[in-house]
């Protein structure tokens, strides 16, 4: 089940904590994390006994494993068919798109923005990983897709001009950009990858980042 989000299931888990910490997540505070997974991030949360959350994923298998890892009776775990957060407008303070859009076309991803804009509290936060050309190490994984035969895995890259444009047209603003190849989450541990690679003091998701803040 952790292979099933794609590996490294503890060192991205606490990546991606560490990375809401910094943007301001506390007590009481509802996360919306679109395209849950096994509950690589919900693994993080759950001790928090003070953190809401809902958790949304296509595979039922993978929400069950996520529900039952983080015995959290509390949270909401949802199998969702279609671009849809199930929760009532503006309640949530932060929607996670973690390697969301990595495989969702553009029309997909911007319906999933407006969905967010519309689930945020008034300055609540989107937080996105993203693909992008311009990070040497993106393009490597684009070349990785070139040459594999048809049916692999889909990676999709996208634009900061297309998530700046999705922003303003769902009453989003751009808080900042994080390029994946430069630490930029605060760690407050050593975090250890699977391959060996070792984080210290600052770390990164190997993708990168963006923040969109609700008006």
């Amino acid at each position: 089940m952790r292979r099933a989000v794609g590996g490294q299931f503890e060192a991205v888990g606490k990546l991606e904590n560490y990375l809401l910490r910094s943007l301001g997540l506390g007590k009481g505070d509802l996360v919306v994390d679109v395209g849950c997974g096994s509950g690589r991030l919900a693994h993080q949360l759950a001790p928090h006994k003070d953190i809401r959350y809902i958790g949304t994923d296509v595979v039922p298998r993978l929400v069950e494993g996520a529900k039952a890892l983080t015995m959290r009776d509390d949270w909401e775990f949802i199998v969702v068919e279609d671009i849809h957060i199930p929760c009532a407008d503006n309640v949530a303070d932060f929607v996670a798109f973690f390697s969301v859009f990595t495989h969702t076309t553009h029309e997909e991803s911007f319906k999933y923005i407006q969905e967010a804009a519309r689930s945020l509290k008034v300055g609540g936060q989107v937080v996105m990983s993203f693909l992008e050309f311009r990070i040497p190490c993106h393009w490597e994984t684009f070349m990785a897709s070139v040459n594999t035969q048809a049916g692999g895995i889909w990676n999709q890259f996208v634009d900061r001009d297309a998530i700046s444009a999705w922003a303003v047209h769902s009453g989003l603003v751009v808080e900042s950009f994080f390029d994946g190849d430069k630490g930029h989450i605060p760690i407050p541990e050593e975090i250890r990858w699977e391959n060996g690679m070792c984080m210290k003091s600052l770390g990164s998701l190997g993708q990168s980042v963006a923040v969109l803040r609700k008006r």
